[in-house]
């Protein structure tokens, strides 16, 4: 995601002075800004197809995903994959367009999470979720602290867990289940603020670079820690949601 060597960062910080910490500021708000908007769009869907039974019956029979709910569970990781290997082909309005698309997909994806879990404890792990990502987030911003290190411990985490998830649907093992998400949380607590700080870092360098690439980093930059949110959330819920009976 970081197009800017620490070289060049440190170079940039050098260079434009005290017009660095305005543009990061800049640069974060974008990223945050459209990470909201993400994520209201994914509530949007999922709600307006958790309150709707054909909506819903198209995508979710009550004990399987449908075609197309098998469709939309992993046509997500398509959109991350083009986002991400397409990055230096595709333009600003490209990439928001593919991002907004991702998260409508994902808020139907997760509206069955809506219907499988009661309200108060959907409510309650997004709440959780919530202040856990804010305090992380604010934790990666402030801190002088360099994350690197912490970062790759985390990235061979995530990579663990996703080795662990797909064996997992096979066993189809509770136990290692409750396991791969107890470890989720503390890596999707630790990336959000990996994440944030470099994320400030990438702001730091973004003077002068132009407004397409400006928002292409942004947009990148929402979508990395809106699956840090999303999956913090999703590991909360799989360990203490309640299930409708």
């Amino acid at each position: 995601m970081n197009n800017f060597n620490q070289d060049q960062q440190y170079a940039d910080y050098q260079v434009v002075g005290s017009t660095v910490r305005p543009v990061a500021k800049t640069f974060m708000a974008s990223v945050f800004l459209w990470m909201f908007a993400a994520l209201g769009l994914s509530a949007f869907f999922s709600l307006w197809f958790a309150n709707s039974p054909e909506l819903m019956s198209s995508v979710f029979d009550g004990r399987n995903f449908t075609g197309l709910g098998t469709l939309a569970r992993f046509a997500p990781l398509g959109f991350v994959l083009l986002m991400s290997f397409g990055y230096n082909k595709l333009s600003a309005p490209v990439m928001t367009f593919l991002f907004l698309t991702f998260a409508a997909i994902m808020g139907i994806s997760l509206s069955v999470w809506l219907v499988v879990f009661t309200t108060s404890s959907v409510f309650g792990c997004f709440l959780s979720a919530s202040v856990m990502f804010g305090i992380m987030a604010v934790l990666g911003y402030t801190t002088k602290q360099d994350l690197t290190s912490f970062g790759r411990i985390l990235m061979m985490g995530l990579i663990g867990i996703i080795i662990a998830s797909i064996v997992n649907m096979f066993l189809g093992s509770a136990f290692m289940d409750y396991i791969i998400s107890f470890i989720g949380v503390a890596v999707f607590t630790g990336l959000t603020a990996y994440d944030v700080q470099k994320l400030k870092q990438i702001g730091a360098g973004a003077y002068g670079i132009g407004e397409n690439e400006t928002r292409k980093l942004a947009i990148f930059g929402a979508l990395s820690l809106y699956l840090d949110f999303i999956n913090l959330f999703l590991m909360l819920l799989r360990l203490f949601g309640k299930r409708r009976s």
